[in-house]
């Protein structure tokens, strides 16, 4: 027996659960599928505990698929961006620039959450949308397409006629593997570790990305945590370097954390489990195929550098959901996905070669280059319409 749809989503994290709300809410009919049920308890095993930042843009997006008033309860404001430079002989902070969202706009820079806690609320947010039907545990098995239709059979036998497929599977996509679409992959050597942590100096709404070699070490505001300050850690080190701190003690890696975050908010203490996640950087050749289009990592994949990764997720479905609202009747046509390419694939080429160039900056590990760095950051800083612009283009305003 064959269903029928509007949009088949291909993957069911944060993206594909984000698209699903948002073609939902505007009235298509929409199937998701994920072969991993979505963990939505932070305490339970398998639980993604990374945190997401929505920037400015993305708000839009998640206020019309109906999501964003379940998540702000319990978001983070992100009010400044302070990149610490600590490339000195000791691991303290010698230079610090402080971009403040105020210079550019009435709202914060973005609002920092959960990622398990976004699937519960994404979820909760599927089961109120009776065109939507989403379906953990199943997975996309075979591709075909015609001009027609995708035609998609899934891991529990269904077959799915699809006027438009789309591909939010990760970065090794099987859907952009079935059609051939191929991928340019830079590794770098490095991993993340990422965690939570409480400590004594309240955090201020201040999201601080601390450079001294190997990656960047970044605390983003959460919530209170048991009425102590808390943020959400990513640091990125060789890969090597990442396995030894993995393996140390709680209280050996809270003293080593503490180290590299240059006591800057006093000693750290840590909230639930570590995780290692690789860094590399990706791009797909083409992110449209037959009555297919690809977004989030099966289109591209960048270092967790500036809250870069989800937001352009965001920014591929906006761009979407506004093709395929203005195009209801030729939905999936071959004009409707050359037109997403087209409009998208050169501010992705863009952004991923951007990120590639401030995370081999923040790797570097020879003295005279960290100076370097540190000049850069003070020269880019200084004029005020430069910092401006800059604040604008990480946001991806125009």
């Amino acid at each position: 027996m064959r269903e029928t749809t509007d949009i088949l989503i291909s993957g069911g994290g944060v993206a594909g659960l984000t698209a699903a709300a948002a073609f939902g809410t505007a009235g298509f009919s929409v199937i998701c599928v994920d072969p991993a049920p979505p963990v939505t308890d932070g305490a339970a095993d398998g639980a993604d505990l990374r945190t997401t930042a929505f920037l400015q843009p993305a708000v839009r997006v998640l206020q019309e698929a109906g999501l964003w008033p379940r998540l702000l309860p319990h978001a983070a404001a992100l009010q400044v961006m302070r990149i610490v430079d600590a490339g000195g002989p000791e691991p303290e902070a010698r230079l610090t620039r402080d971009f403040d969202a105020a210079d550019i706009s009435d709202q914060p820079f973005g609002w920092n959450l959960p990622n398990w806690l976004l699937r519960r609320e994404m979820v909760a947010r599927l089961g109120e949308l009776p065109n939507v039907s989403f379906r953990p545990g199943t997975g996309t098995q075979v591709v075909l397409t015609r001009e027609s239709a995708a035609i998609v059979t899934l891991t529990d036998g269904a077959r799915i006629e699809a006027r438009l497929l789309i591909a939010a599977d990760g970065r090794n996509s099987p859907v952009r593997e079935a059609l051939g679409i191929g991928v340019r992959t830079t590794r770098y050597g490095q991993k993340a570790l990422t965690f939570g942590v409480t400590h004594p100096v309240p955090h201020g709404n201040v999201s601080t990305e601390i450079h001294r070699s190997g990656g960047p070490f970044t605390l983003v505001p959460l919530p209170d945590h048991d009425g102590q300050p808390c943020s959400a850690v990513v640091w990125m080190e060789s890969g090597a370097e990442v396995q030894r701190l993995a393996a140390l003690s709680d209280e050996a890696f809270e003293a080593e954390a503490a180290l590299r975050s240059c006591h800057i908010f006093g000693p750290l203490r840590l909230v639930g489990r570590r995780s290692v996640w690789p860094i590399i950087s990706q791009i797909a050749d083409r992110m449209e195929g037959e009555r297919t289009a690809l977004m989030a990592e099966a289109a591209h994949v960048v270092p967790p550098i500036g809250a870069q990764g989800l937001n352009m997720s965001l920014a591929d479905l906006a761009l979407l959901l506004e093709l395929a609202t203005a195009a209801r009747d030729t939905l999936g046509s071959p004009a409707m996905l050359r037109a997403y390419h087209r409009r998208r694939w050169p501010e992705v080429q863009a952004r991923v070669a951007g990120i590639d160039m401030l995370n081999r900056a923040s790797m570097l590990g020879a003295p005279v280059l960290r100076d370097l760095r540190a000049g850069a950051l003070d020269l880019l800083y200084g004029p005020p319409p430069v910092r401006r612009a800059l604040m604008r283009a990480g946001l991806g305003l125009r």
